[in-house]
């Protein structure tokens, strides 16, 4: 389906697809490598378990389609997410907050050890939100260098001024729903709908905005975060086109910089402060 060129030749965009001249090939353009990383886990009664690996991993495939000047290569999908607090509703495989870390950093540093510097984790799940950003903050010392990104992070201001009843992620709701019915609308049931079901902790809003408990089912009877009756495919398209905008943005960027190391700085950096 996604197919590319760059330097007037053809090229995969697949990490799983290339044969190994190809990836040597790709090494000597300064190639980004985007790895999609989200969960399979319920997202009410009428969307998919696959719901936040298939927003990155479309995301990243556009992307990289997009690019023709240098690879942008998409690894294998990373699906085994953090979501214990899903597994009251069927369908939700999750693992352990140590086995997260674990796979997705001995995965960066495969990565970085066949010659690939410059790496993004384009996450689509909130439970990975933290655990991703420890990822990241942990690989660095190891002069692993890769980019946090949580896709609908990149697109918040859009929320809120686009949402009709919506103004964040949500799940299941208005913007999940929408970039289904974009994406893949035979996966979405729309006469199985639910009302959102959120209950909130505390009664002000204003404390909500600092005192955040760990999500639990019980939050959500329905498991529906949002409100999935205002959502449309042409809602899911305009958002999808704008995180892949600024996703190819981050891209340009971090492949026409040189990669830094992280013993370039500091005392113990024979180069000195910088």
């Amino acid at each position: 389906m996604y197919s590319k060129s760059y330097n007037g030749s053809n090229a995969k965009i697949f990490w799983q697809e290339f044969w190994r001249h190809e990836l040597e090939e790709a090494l000597k353009h300064a190639p980004v490598v985007i790895i999609p990383v989200g969960s399979i886990e319920q997202h009410g009664p009428h969307c998919p378990m696959d719901v936040d690996i298939s927003i990155p991993y479309h995301m990243a495939a556009e992307a990289a389609t997009r690019v023709k000047e240098y690879p942008i290569i998409v690894a294998p999908p990373v699906w085994t997410g953090f979501t214990h607090f899903n597994m009251g509703h069927i369908g939700t495989i999750t693992v352990t907050l140590e086995t997260y870390i674990n796979v997705l950093c001995d995965i960066c540093r495969s990565i970085k050890a066949n010659g690939f510097e410059r790496i993004i984790l384009l996450n689509g799940h909130g439970g990975n939100v933290a655990p991703t950003q420890t990822i990241s903050v942990k690989l660095a010392q190891e002069d692993v260098w890769a980019l946090h990104i949580t896709y609908f992070h990149m697109v918040e201001e859009e929320l809120k001024i686009w949402g009709e009843s919506d103004h964040s992620i949500g799940h299941g709701g208005e913007w999940e729903t929408s970039l289904l019915l974009y994406l893949r609308s035979h996966m979405v049931a729309l006469e199985k709908r639910a009302p959102n079901g959120l209950r909130a902790w505390f009664s002000s809003a204003e404390l909500e905005k600092f005192a955040q408990w760990p999500e639990r089912r019980r939050e959500a009877d329905e498991g529906v975060m949002g409100d999935p009756f205002k959502a449309t495919a042409d809602k899911g398209e305009r958002l999808f086109k704008a995180a892949v905008e600024k996703l190819v943005r981050v891209c340009h960027e971090i492949h026409e910089k040189p990669v830094r190391s992280y013993f370039e700085r500091g005392s113990h950096s024979s180069l000195g402060p910088i």
